[in-house]
């Protein structure tokens, strides 16, 4: 479903030309989950028997994958993600080959225009992924994100315990050279914020990469700003960015550019509906609907997600990236605590 975006080297290009085609491949791959999805189908035709246009189309609630498996028919499946999750069960996504390779050519494109092209070396504020055919949501982020690493030194232990001496050793090894840290966000602020090591860590030249477990900081009074402070003063970095995606679109990231916003590439959009599911015009918060080209073995392609957030505008973003970008607000209120760096290892 890429291929006709595949050679667009800019994956935040856009015009209505773009547009048209986005919208062209979306409702395609709609109508190809209908036709192969039995329960999506069933889902679909209940809500929006018709579908003429995207605003036809109905968005699956994330927590549908919790206990339906929505396996799309004819595919051989190679790899299961587990979501993260406080409590129940835990969505289960199922990729084949295509459906994998399609998300690491979105990733590398993604991450080259916001981190760069060159791999650097990388540190990883967590243990390393077993190898297996079932990951859980955090152990498919560290291994999705660690291609675009080198030289990757794990900060914790196959034993869940920090190993400073890994920090030191990242340090001096890649003094003054560039360098990326990744981490999930509770993470990043558990073993380099609050923590205190026996010496002053200079990782000048350094760029860190995190996303989800914002609600773990929710108690501790941590706004993303003061976050973003407190690391680049305490460790002399030159940049901290913030990531936003579901393990139901893995692959369809949302970068955040350096003026606090993240935004859709060609590859994925954004509605902000109502309390009735209808579109809210920009500006105006409400419930984040994701849309997205990558699901091709499993209906994800169009989520309905437990997240509230505000489209700030389209096309003008002072980074010069074009297409919508937005902020993420908070939570719908009662739904689970859940972050798709939350899941156990």
């Amino acid at each position: 479903m890429i291929e006709k975006l595949e050679h667009f080297k800019d994956p935040y290009w856009l015009n209505k030309r773009r547009k048209n085609i986005f919208n062209k491949l979306f409702l395609d791959l709609t109508k190809f989950h209908l036709k192969n999805n039995a329960n999506y189908k069933k889902f679909s035709d209940f809500f929006s028997p018709t579908i003429n246009s995207i605003k036809d189309t109905v968005p699956l609630p994330v927590r549908i994958f919790k206990d339906n498996d929505l396996k799309t028919s004819n595919i051989k499946i190679i790899k299961e993600l587990n979501s993260s999750g406080t409590s129940g069960n835990k969505s289960r996504i199922y990729l084949d080959r295509i459906n994998s390779i399609n998300q690491s050519k979105v990733l590398s494109k993604i991450m080259k225009n916001n981190v760069g092209g060159d791999r650097l070396p990388m540190l990883i504020v967590d243990k390393k992924p077993k190898s297996s055919n079932i990951l859980s949501a955090s152990s498919a982020a560290i291994n999705g994100f660690s291609m675009f690493g080198r030289d990757h030194i794990f900060l914790i232990d196959d034993h869940g315990k920090l190993n400073s001496k890994k920090l030191y050793e990242f340090e001096k090894k890649y003094k003054n050279k560039k360098k990326i840290i990744f981490g999930f966000t509770f993470n990043i602020y558990k073993y380099l914020v609050e923590k205190k090591y026996s010496r002053k860590v200079n990782l000048n030249n350094a760029m860190i990469l995190h996303g989800g477990g914002w609600k773990k900081l929710e108690n501790k009074k941590i706004e993303k700003k003061k976050f973003n402070d407190l690391l680049i003063k305490k460790y002399n970095l030159d940049r901290v960015i913030n990531y936003y995606g579901l393990v139901e679109q893995t692959g369809s990231i949302f970068m955040e550019c350096k003026y606090g916003y993240f935004h859709c590439s060609i590859y994925s959009d954004i509605y902000i509906l109502d309390k009735s599911f209808k579109i809210r015009k920009n500006g105006k918060e409400g419930i984040v609907q994701l849309l997205s080209l990558l699901p091709t073995s499993y209906p994800g392609h169009n989520i309905l997600t437990e997240d509230l957030g505000i489209i700030v505008g389209e096309n003008n973003c002072k980074c010069g990236r074009l297409g919508k970008y937005f902020k993420i607000t908070g939570r719908i209120k009662k739904s689970e605590n859940r972050g798709c760096s939350d899941a156990n290892l």
